[in-house]
């Protein structure tokens, strides 16, 4: 794909120039955007909730209605990326996500406010492989991309943890105004996005045929209904369940066929032959799967058992945002000092025992005996979100950024939709007994094994990378 010309982005000793800073400024903005949209929504779930008269099983669709249309057409939002201009692409969705962000405020019943989210979710799936693909293609391989990252990734933790925070406080005023203030936030990123980001010509010959919408609409539906079996189980009951789980894997499977044969896939499989890249995405599935359980089974125990204001449980969070410091500053002397591979296998084990640690929740749990469970996932996400992220990146063509970033973020995401459809049902299931606090305990004492089992299954799959490293070395 073809730019125009524009300032360079590194320095004549490799630093980074003063507009490469501000263009990825612009950029991190974007994904903290993100980042923040989540976790301010995931601190005002129990008072949407209390408004709305949503059910604890409907109330997780609001946040996995906005990650599986975030991953579901990720890979897409890749594609198009690549195909019709970086550029482009991200302010077009920017501009969406603007739109629907704004209207989930001024939801009235639950119904309406998880279309919003869907909407807004697929929004995100175009605008962030767009993001990751322009600092992918404007930064050259190496340290400077490597650095370029970590920024990248700790941005989005920061705005992820900061939400907590924020969340608690806007949602004291209202629960609404968690989707009105990104609304600002996404009208400064606009205008400086415009002068910001170099113009790009879309590529030749690109047109409908180039865009694999069979493979988009069943790899969404594949996931939809993956997790509508998984959080539904107890409702449906085992019968229709495994029917709906086996419709799911059957639409991944015509997901697989279609892009064997389609003239430009979604998703050339060739590039799931990269043991790193897929060892990357299953790890980011297994990770972002038990963080966002363990943040719903957390939010759920501090407000509606220790009864918690919303602005309470985000300052007990804050401390998750650690990451946001040691991302940018240890994460990568770490990496350069020790590898990718190792980072994040010990990022995956810090979080598996952080996990273990919150296991024995009880009703008079002090905050000092939780301490140790929320500072381990601070430092489990800057140990692991931004290396996996270069891990999935690393050694992709220039042309196929836009897929990679995709790829990866779909995973994110629909890791996510599953983890909390997995949490939701275990707990329903172990917590069916009522409302009384030893109900809501068995519930979620039953559900945290789901992230203590993902993220020691994670830490496994990143094994299997040290121990090739060890076999080459």
């Amino acid at each position: 794909m073809a730019t125009t010309q524009s300032p360079p982005l590194t320095s004549g000793t490799d630093r980074l120039t003063g507009r490469a800073w501000a263009l990825l400024l612009v950029l991190c903005g974007a994904i903290f955007l993100e980042g923040i949209d989540v976790s301010m929504l995931g601190v005002a779930l129990p008072s949407i909730q209390a408004e709305l008269g949503m059910s604890t099983d409907s109330l997780q669709w609001v946040v996995s209605a906005y990650v599986l249309g975030y991953g579901g057409f990720m890979l897409l939002g890749g594609r198009m990326a690549d195909l019709l201009g970086r550029r482009r692409m991200f302010l077009i969705w920017l501009g969406v996500f603007l739109v629907f962000s704004g209207l989930g405020g001024f939801a009235t019943e639950g119904w309406i406010l998880i279309i919003a989210r869907f909407v807004t979710g697929v929004a995100a799936a175009f605008m962030t492989p767009a993001g990751l693909s322009i600092i992918t293609t404007s930064f050259p391989e190496g340290p400077q991309r490597n650095r370029a990252l970590l920024v990248y990734a700790g941005t989005a933790a920061a705005g992820f943890s900061l939400g907590l925070v924020v969340g608690g406080l806007l949602t004291a005023i209202s629960w609404r105004w968690v989707f009105f203030a990104p609304v600002i936030l996404t009208i400064a990123i606009l205008l400086a996005a415009f002068p910001l980001i170099p113009a790009e010509e879309r590529s030749p010959g690109a047109s409908r045929k180039d865009f694999d919408l069979a493979g988009a609409t069943t790899v969404t539906g594949g996931m939809l209904l993956l997790v509508l079996a998984v959080s539904e189980a107890h409702n449906l009951g085992w019968p229709l369940a495994t029917g709906l789980l086996a419709a799911g894997l059957a639409l991944l499977g015509a997901f697989v066929r279609i892009q064997r044969r389609a003239a430009a896939p979604l998703l050339r499989l060739g590039i799931l032959r990269s043991p790193t890249l897929l060892r990357a995405n299953l790890s980011a599935i297994l990770f972002a799967g038990s963080f966002f359980g363990f943040q719903f089974i957390a939010v759920l125990y501090f407000q509606q058992l220790r009864d918690w204001t919303p602005l309470e449980t985000g300052l007990a969070l804050l401390v998750l945002g650690i990451d946001a410091v040691l991302a940018p500053t240890l994460t990568p002397w770490l990496v350069n000092r020790f590898g990718n591979v190792r980072v994040i296998f010990g990022g995956l084990v810090l979080a598996a025992l952080a996990y273990v640690l919150f296991l024995p929740i009880g009703p008079g749990w002090t905050y000092a005996a939780m301490f140790p469970t929320l500072i381990l996932i601070g430092l489990s996400f800057a140990l692991a979100y931004g290396p996996l992220t270069i891990a999935a990146t690393d050694g992709v063509a220039e042309e196929e950024q836009g897929l990679a970033g995709g790829l990866l973020y779909t995973s994110w995401q629909f890791g996510g939709a599953l983890g909390l459809a997995a949490v939701s049902a275990v707990n329903a299931t172990f917590g069916a007994g009522g409302g009384s606090p030893q109900a809501l305990l068995d519930g979620y004492h039953a559900a945290l094994i789901v992230p203590v089992a993902a993220t020691a299954l994670a830490a496994l799959i990143t094994a299997f990378g040290l121990r090739t490293r060890a076999v080459r070395t």
